[in-house]
């Protein structure tokens, strides 16, 4: 080691800035929202891919919980005289896993299919206003229902498009209403 082409090394190590940074900028983050261009940070709304997964989490997800909640239910109620215990918690374990599995992929393509046409609306009319969302709940509910036969489509459509009406308007009262 002490040989004549030996220079004075300081062994590697990767952490040796790290001890000597306070805390608290180790954890100094921006607080505004970054975008690449500036164009981005006027617009007060998600993308369409954000949309997109907004709608089909919440979709599947309440869907889960609801059907989930509906199939218990029904397992309880379904159980007969001289079951074990056991026996009843697998039927209502089976019935909610099955009932939420439904009613979570149904709301979760419901979802998807409205994130999608809104944004497309969005994107035609190039703006962001009541009609696009009345008109994707109209959309999707009538594309949901269509294979039903053309009046299940009017009707579901009509409902689809109260059902999104209604949201927005419990958004709006919500901001104004409700202080955060």
């Amino acid at each position: 080691m002490n040989g004549p082409n030996d220079h004075k090394y300081r062994k590697y190590h990767p952490y040796q800035d790290l001890y000597n940074v306070p805390a608290q900028n180790l954890y100094n983050l921006p607080t505004s929202p970054e975008f690449l261009f500036q164009e981005e940070s006027v617009n007060q709304r998600r993308s369409w891919s954000e949309n997109l997964q907004y709608y089909t989490g919440t979709g599947y997800l309440s869907g889960a919980i609801l059907g989930g909640a509906k199939g218990s239910i029904e397992g309880i109620r379904s159980a007969e005289p001289g079951e074990t215990l056991k026996l009843r918690v697998n039927r209502v374990l089976n019935s909610g896993g099955h009932a939420g599995r439904k009613f979570g992929n149904n709301l979760g393509v419901l979802g998807l299919m409205f994130a999608g046409i809104e944004s497309g609306l969005i994107h035609w009319r190039d703006t962001d206003d009541l009609v696009n969302t009345v008109l994707a709940g109209l959309s999707t509910g009538a594309i949901y229902r269509a294979a039903k036969g053309p009046r299940s489509a009017a009707i579901a459509g009509v409902i689809g498009g109260i059902a999104a009406a209604g949201a927005v308007a419990a958004k709006q009262a919500v901001k104004r209403y409700v202080p955060i």
